[in-house]
């Protein structure tokens, strides 16, 4: 046997024995399923006989979406797999894209490993037996590093996104805050109209303050509450803000002027911003003018000389 054919073998028995240990683990896992369902219908069944049935349909979707969750394996992100394919940097990318869910983490770790499993299966068995058995090896590797890599490359884009559209956000986010505190609302009034009323136009900073609210709501304090969104997105602006909120919310007082001071230094900070990309550009547009303007200027102004000097030298050549 060659070298190509004894790793096609291997791979292959690592395949059978992946598909081995995934059956085993949903054969375990619809069992546990099973046990829970039986003990969730004799304990619904004791609830219907204590109390009278008051259920809507959406509270009934979003009990069966409650039992959905709870029967997921979810169990799995805290084995030593699971931190090692689902790290902490990997949970936070996650909630900065406002997937803060337990099923998001899942269905990273499965993402993640039916990549890493799967994109270097399919390359030995498509193309491995064309290449060199070294060839083989490193392309293979290769391929198991871009799947194991690909689901957080994704999502480290979608955190960038996320986090420029806070940054653009926070002024009108400001300005909004002012607007309602002028016209005689609390703190507490102001961010619950500003998470409800308008999330169309917040839609990073609005989902944040309704996470905030509802944790609030729950009896965690102010600044509990806005915790995660001073230090989620590592805006520092977002930060500063957050804590003149909590300040005011702890010792009171006006905060119109100091909300007018944030306001102006956000502007000048954004207009120092644009100053700075602008003069990036221009060195940048300095190369491509070089490039692309540089051989048609010499062409208008140099041309008519080179053409002179060739019909003064096929001149002499007669």
């Amino acid at each position: 046997m060659t070298s190509t054919q004894i790793a096609t073998l291997s791979l292959g028995l690592l395949a059978l024995g992946l598909l081995l240990v995934a059956g085993l683990l949903v054969a375990r896992e619809a069992q546990r399923a099973r046990r829970g369902e039986v003990l969730g219908r004799a304990i619904q069944r004791g609830i219907d006989e204590t109390q009278m049935p008051a259920a809507t349909v959406s509270d009934a979707g979003a009990a069966d979406g409650v039992r959905n969750d709870a029967e997921l394996p979810f169990h799995w992100l805290d084995t030593q797999l699971g931190r090692a394919f689902v790290a902490d940097e990997d949970r936070k990318l996650i909630d900065q894209c406002g997937l803060p869910s337990l099923r998001a983490q899942l269905i990273f770790l499965v993402t993640r490993i039916a990549l890493a499993v799967l994109l270097p299966l399919i390359f030995f068995i498509g193309w491995g037996k064309k290449l060199p058995f070294e060839q083989d090896l490193a392309i293979g590797m290769a391929v198991f590093v871009l799947g194991f890599m690909a689901p957080k490359w994704v999502l480290s884009r979608l955190a960038a996104s996320r986090r420029e559209r806070v940054a653009h956000e926070l002024p009108l986010f400001v300005d909004l805050l002012r607007l309602l505190q002028g016209v005689g609302l609390s703190l507490d009034q102001s961010l619950q109209i500003m998470a409800t009323d308008f999330s169309h136009v917040l839609r990073v900073l609005g989902y944040e303050l309704a996470i905030a609210n509802r944790q609030y709501a729950q009896g965690r304090t102010r600044e509990h509450s806005l915790l995660r969104l001073a230090t989620l997105h590592g805006n520092e602006n977002l930060t500063g803000l957050v804590a003149l909120l909590v300040q005011v919310d702890k010792h009171g007082g006006a905060v119109q002027e100091p909300l007018r001071q944030y306001s102006d230094r956000l502007r000048e900070h954004r207009r120092s911003e644009l100053k700075e990309r602008i003069g990036k550009i221009t060195v940048k547009m300095t190369g491509v003018m070089v490039v692309t303007l540089l051989p048609a200027l010499v062409i208008v102004t140099a041309g008519p000389g080179f053409l002179a000097v060739i019909r003064s030298l096929g001149a002499l050549a007669r």
